[in-house]
Formats: C-alpha cells, sequence, structure tokens
C-alpha cells in the first residue's frame, strides 16, 4: 500500500482539515479532503434476492463468502457512535438460512451477505418470514426465500438507536407491504429494515435537511490502528457509501484508496 495507506486520513467534501471523531488520530500533519461519488443503491443491483415465495430457486447453492473481505467501519454523528460493524463489538458469524430461522425473534433484523453484492437486510416478522424492500416494492417472503442462498445474521445492535418493541417493530414493517415505486420512502434494504425496528426518520429519503453542514462520519477501519473518514451531511448519504463499500468488498476498498492516495502524490 505503501506509506500514505498506513497513515490516518480524515476525507471530507468540504476539503478542510478536521480530526478524528474518535482519538485514534496518530500523524500530527494535515488531513486531506477529498469528494467522493457514491453509487444509486436501490438493490436493483442485488443479484437474485426474492420477493415472494416461489420466484426463486429455494434449492439454490450458497453463494460465496469470504469473512476477510468484509469492511469493518463505524458511524459518528459529532462526537456519539451511532452504528458499528466490526469485530471488536459484534459476533459477525454467518449461518445458513436454516440455521438462522432457529436464531430468529420478532422484530429481529437480517442481514443477508455474499462476497460482491449489497447485503440484503429485512424485519424477521414470526412464522419463517421477513419483510424486506427489494427491487422498488415492499415484500413478505419466507426468510430462506429472501435470503437467495446467502448466509445471514441478525444485526440488531449494530446501529445503536433505542429500539421499538418488537410488535411495533413487526407492525411498522407489516404496514409497509405492497408499497413500491414513487410510494417508497427508502433508498435501500437496510434504511427500511432499520427504519421499522427504530422508527427514526433519519433513515427515509430526504428525512434531514441539508444545510451545508456534515454531521456524520464515516470510519473505515483499515487495520486494527489505522482508518479513513468520511464526512457526509445525512445518514442516508452514509449508508449509501458504507453499502457501496460492503458491495466492493475490503481489498477493493483498500486498492480504491490506495489508487486515491497516490494520485495525490502525483498532483503534489
Amino acid at each position: 500500500m505503501g506509506n500514505q495507506m498506513d497513515r490516518l486520513s480524515h476525507l471530507s467534501y468540504a476539503e478542510v482539515p478536521t480530526v478524528d471523531p474518535n482519538g485514534l488520530d496518530t500523524d500530527d500533519g494535515p488531513r486531506i479532503g477529498v469528494s467522493y461519488i457514491f453509487s444509486n443503491d436501490d438493490d436493483e443491483l442485488e443479484d437474485g434476492c426474492a420477493g415472494d415465495g416461489g420466484e426463486n430457486n429455494a434449492n439454490e447453492e450458497e453463494k460465496n463468502y469470504d469473512r476477510r473481505d468484509e469492511v469493518e467501519c463505524a458511524v459518528y454523528h459529532r462526537e456519539e457512535c451511532v452504528y458499528e460493524k466490526s469485530a471488536k463489538c459484534a459476533n459477525l458469524e454467518v449461518y445458513s438460512p436454516e440455521n438462522l430461522l432457529n436464531k430468529c425473534k420478532p422484530g429481529d433484523l437480517v442481514e443477508f451477505v455474499a462476497t460482491g453484492q449489497y447485503p440484503h437486510w429485512a424485519v424477521y416478522v414470526g412464522d419463517f418470514q421477513v419483510v424486506h424492500l427489494h427491487r422498488a416494492e415492499v415484500k413478505n417472503s419466507f426468510l430462506t426465500d429472501a435470503s437467495q442462498g446467502r448466509r445471514g445474521r441478525i444485526v440488531n445492535d449494530w446501529f445503536k438507536f433505542k429500539p421499538l418493541c418488537a410488535e411495533m417493530v413487526v407492525q411498522n414493517a407489516m404496514e409497509q407491504v405492497g408499497l413500491k415505486d414513487r410510494e417508497l420512502s427508502w433508498r435501500n434494504s437496510e434504511s427500511f429494515a432499520a427504519w421499522c425496528r427504530f422508527g427514526k426518520r433519519e433513515f427515509k429519503m430526504g428525512g434531514e435537511i441539508r444545510i451545508g453542514k456534515q454531521p456524520y462520519r464515516l470510519k473505515v477501519f483499515v487495520s486494527d490502528k489505522h482508518s479513513h473518514v468520511l464526512e457526509f451531511q445525512s445518514l442516508e448519504d452514509v449508508i449509501m457509501e458504507k453499502r457501496r463499500n460492503e458491495h466492493l468488498g475490503r481489498t477493493a476498498v483498500l486498492q480504491e484508496l490506495s489508487a486515491h492516495f497516490r494520485g495525490l502524490g502525483e498532483e503534489k
């Protein structure tokens, strides 16, 4: 990667030097500000996630998953950590859909993962079923159908907001079934599932007014000691970029960052 990849760098749309929100800044030099363009993610690029039962092949071969290629990260709203996905704070183990069913309770958030795909989130509502946003429609599916061969895990604790009671989470999810296209208020399956569990408007499209400030920070963990931080105006934008990274995978993200810093070095 080179020495530049070994530095803790802070990336900002505002292109001004800043400091790390968690006090992990190990380099006294100024931080580099960069504008990032993130992809539009409405789950259309997910490969083979089922809708209603019968639309899929339940016997589909399990998709590849490599734990080593997961991108670990944290999200801060000002100084408060509002999301963290890392081996230090959570169990990242994944299970087959059949084994996952034995662990789920109504109101749980479930994430299905496969290498090279966007993660797909769903709300477990009981009776072996989940509610999820897929291909611009909120659908009620059997968990094994929605997984489409991907391994999964329960991710209730990754977002740090206070959850609603399980009955309200299920009600939130079930009341949205059938919504599609312009009726939708969420840009991806993760935002929809998280809204069902926490009920916060920040997960909806346009849920926060963009007024020029960038109170959100996405910290991508490069190693145990180093990370890269980007700033955003809304939680919606953070989730979009976080999912883009998860789709690319850790190896590709580190290569992207390395290429970025090589480019900066060539400009000097």
